[in-house]
């Protein structure tokens, strides 16, 4: 018999601790993928290229106020700057007020639309049909293949915010990633059907020329409208989708302290389950003493069959995390504005973790193992 199959036969001799042993330590993986799913998706994820170039201008003071539509050509003739769109949501109910059936809807410019967002794929003879049909609507392949859209179908949107309710012409099917969910049509269309609003646009989507160009291009919009009665804020799409997240709190430290407490827990359970363990085995200690086994031999096998453990448990943890967060983004609910994902990196440093945890969870009783003198251990009972 190998060391190996040594080690893997001896950390499941006891099939229902190992196993309960194994599942705890899959679920506390589990959340820590999640987390760290989650913190990548925040924080470190910059998007795709053409993402790290676009800006969000809004109102300073919140978005529910909206900004004067000939800020526009104001932020157009800025240096660094290459196109300039408004986005304008309408916020408005398809079918019923069922959550599965909300999605975002926005107003935009189907002329200017993908010259900003040049990283949404879309055929060509879609875009020019889109372009022509002031009724006309744009939808993400997700909705479609949920609602069994197809080109030239009509949708009905009820309006809340606005006064409206718009009848549109499926002109065109995209694919974005992340998969946003979302449905464009022609802000005209509103303007014409509610006064107030003729001239205005909620927020506008600007590409900048490089994403080196992203800063200047903000503090200039910044500059050009901070005495106005309007001001502005201007910021990278992604400290956009970021103040969403800041509305829930301290979103960073909810993050730290469950990954804290989740390798703690792993640790106690590993802790205990070997601690145990090697208590009952002193007597056997002694026979592999006896035979020959060396203190280090004994060592490295206790702490195998710990870290066999914990990585068997985090290798079951960590594929249900992918799983879970595959099914999260893929569930027609959800909506974000980041990618997320599992990603090698996030499942690696999981694994490195569980394997960590398995390691210092038995050094200490497996050291005092080692150093059982093979008289007393013979004379152990227990």
């Amino acid at each position: 018999m190998t060391l190996a199959r040594f080690v893997s036969k001896n950390a499941f001799r006891n099939k229902r601790r190992s196993v309960l042993t194994v599942l705890s330590i899959a679920f506390s993986l589990l959340l820590l993928t999640l987390m760290m799913t989650i913190w990548r998706a925040f924080y470190l994820d910059e998007g795709s290229a053409e993402s790290a170039q676009r800006l969000v201008v809004r109102h300073r003071v919140s978005l529910t106020f909206s900004l004067p539509a000939y800020y526009r050509e104001k932020i157009r003739s800025l240096p660094g700057v290459v196109a300039v769109v408004p986005v304008s949501w309408f916020g408005g109910i398809y079918k019923d007020q069922k959550p599965e059936n909300f999605f975002a809807q926005f107003g935009t410019d189907p002329e200017e639309f993908f010259k900003v967002f040049r990283d949404v794929a879309i055929p060509a003879d879609q875009v020019t049909a889109w372009q022509r049909d002031r009724q006309g609507v744009i939808v993400d392949d997700t909705l479609a293949n949920k609602y069994g859209w197809k080109l030239g179908d009509r949708i009905i949107l009820q309006g809340t915010i606005y006064p409206v309710n718009p009848e549109l012409n499926i002109r065109g099917i995209f694919h974005a990633v992340p998969d946003d969910k979302s449905v464009y049509f022609n802000a005209k269309y509103v303007e014409e059907a509610v006064p107030w609003f003729k001239g205005k646009a909620g927020t506008f989507s600007i590409l900048a020329a490089s994403p080196a160009d992203v800063s200047k291009v903000s503090s200039a919009i910044d500059d050009m409208f901070r005495n106005s009665p309007q001001p502005t804020k201007a910021e990278s799409e992604k400290a956009f989708g970021l103040e969403f997240v800041a509305m829930m709190g301290n979103v960073k430290a909810f993050i730290l302290s469950i990954c804290m407490a989740v390798v703690f827990a792993i640790l106690l359970v590993s802790a205990n389950t070997m601690a145990m363990s090697i208590r009952e085995r002193t007597r056997e200690v002694a026979v592999l003493k006896t035979l020959g086994f060396t203190r280090q031999t004994v060592l490295g096998l206790f702490i195998g069959e710990a870290m066999a453990l914990a990585l068997a448990g985090g290798l079951i943890g960590t594929a249900f995390g992918y799983l879970l967060v595959y099914a999260l983004t893929h569930s027609p609910q959800f909506f974000s504005f980041f990618n997320m994902k599992v990603t090698l990196g996030i499942w690696l440093s999981a694994m490195v973790a569980s394997g960590f945890v398995g390691f210092l969870s038995a050094f200490i009783p497996s050291y005092h193992a080692s150093q059982v003198n093979i008289v007393d251990g013979l004379r152990h009972i227990g």
